[in-house]
């Protein structure tokens, strides 16, 4: 069995202050108790072994700062993977054009950048998939990949294009098929596809062979009077059959590491109360992760 490492998105502690902005009414952010280097040593306190960021993690893109999350990173032994975006409207502070991200993504030491693509489709979003008005903005965007390949190239960075919450998988495959390039993968979200409507065991297998970066998620499906509505838990508590998608992840996929993500919702609690329920169902995940699914190493994580 092939031995994984186990990374965490930094999107998992959104009421901590870390990641994006994501839909907040008002467009709010949450206050850092502590900042990424403090979270970078909690991570390894918790036995993980990388960590999935984003621009907002970073707070400044300069030099020095990449630099001292580099080091920060590299002494307590973990990965990083840079998270950005094209165009995202919730929080611009993630950001960024494809070339400077394999600069930014060098300067941390990392090894890949993730990009959201921020399409814009149009209604209805059942049975859109890969519609002339999506296509045409992948063609740019397939432009746009193409002039910032010598970056990639330089820095040894790879290109990572995730499936993100308005991308049906084909949309994706198109594009990283047309790109062309050792460099350039697929970034696989295993519950992203449910926005668009599209199941996601579908667009786990028809991703997964091309996936170099992963956001491992679970998603429970409840049932209201008003319809359906999908929401983040913890690994293993939802309705994605996470030991199926892992195995196929790991018989057909070149992936070395396992990211997981949780989209926890603050919903009617108290933001204190929140944290408290997002900071333990990030533990439980990392404790599901290595003790059930038997992600990474052989040795138990701390907590």
């Amino acid at each position: 069995m092939r031995k994984l490492k186990l990374g965490m998105h930094t999107y998992t502690l959104h009421l901590w202050g870390f990641g994006q902005i994501w839909f907040s009414p008002g467009g709010e952010t949450y206050d850092k108790e502590y900042d990424l280097i403090e979270l970078i040593g909690k991570s390894a306190e918790w036995g993980l072994d990388g960590l999935h960021l984003t621009g907002s993690d970073l707070e400044t893109r300069c030099d020095q700062r990449l630099f001292q999350v580099a080091k920060a990173a590299q002494d307590k032994g973990l990965y990083l993977e840079y998270n950005f975006s094209l165009n995202e409207e919730s929080d611009p502070r993630i950001n960024d054009t494809f070339e400077n991200a394999a600069q930014v993504a060098h300067k941390l030491g990392a090894d890949l950048a993730k990009c959201s693509l921020d399409i814009r489709r149009k209604p209805p979003l059942y049975g859109s998939n890969m519609q002339p008005h999506v296509m045409k903005q992948l063609a740019d965007i397939h432009d746009d990949v193409k002039k910032a390949l010598p970056a990639y190239e330089k820095y040894g960075v790879r290109l990572a294009i995730e499936n993100h919450t308005e991308t049906y998988a084909d949309e994706i495959l198109w594009l990283v098929n047309q790109i062309n390039h050792p460099l350039v993968g697929v970034c696989l979200d295993t519950v992203n596809s449910f926005p668009v409507l599209e199941g996601p065991e579908a667009a786990v297998e028809k991703l997964a062979p091309q996936a170099i970066c992963v956001h491992f998620c679970d998603h429970k499906l409840d049932r209201d009077e008003y319809g359906a509505r999908f929401h983040g838990v913890a690994i293993g508590d939802g309705d994605i059959d996470c030991g199926k998608v892992l195995d196929l992840l790991r018989r057909v996929s070149p992936l070395d590491r396992i990211t997981f993500e949780i989209e926890w919702d603050k919903g009617s609690d108290s933001l204190e109360e929140a944290k408290k329920k997002q900071l333990d169902a990030c533990l439980r995940s990392i404790k599901y992760c290595r003790e059930v699914l038997k992600i990474g190493r052989e040795d138990e994580a701390k907590f």
